[in-house]
């Protein structure tokens, strides 16, 4: 398993589209993946889930990746969401 904390640099925060984008970067991946923001975590290939929790540009998120791809699962989730 492994975890890492990650700045949203995404510009308009995670809404709607960058929510969608952001599911679809994680659901390439076998491994189980979940987003973390203060007391609520969801799984980061559920959409809804992920519009639940509102985050916006300069917040900060746990992402932990668990299973056989964990590493370029993080790696990739990472760079989609620190891009400009």
């Amino acid at each position: 398993m492994v975890s890492k904390r990650i700045l949203i640099n995404i510009p308009t925060g995670l809404e709607a589209r960058p929510v969608a984008l952001l599911v679809q970067v994680a659901s390439q991946y076998e491994s189980s993946i979940y987003v973390e923001c203060e007391e609520k975590k969801v799984n980061a290939k559920s959409i809804m889930g992920m519009m639940s929790l509102g985050l916006a540009a300069g917040e900060e998120v746990t992402v932990t990746a668990e299973g056989a791809d964990e590493d370029v699962a993080m790696e990739n989730i990472e760079k989609y969401l620190s891009s400009k």
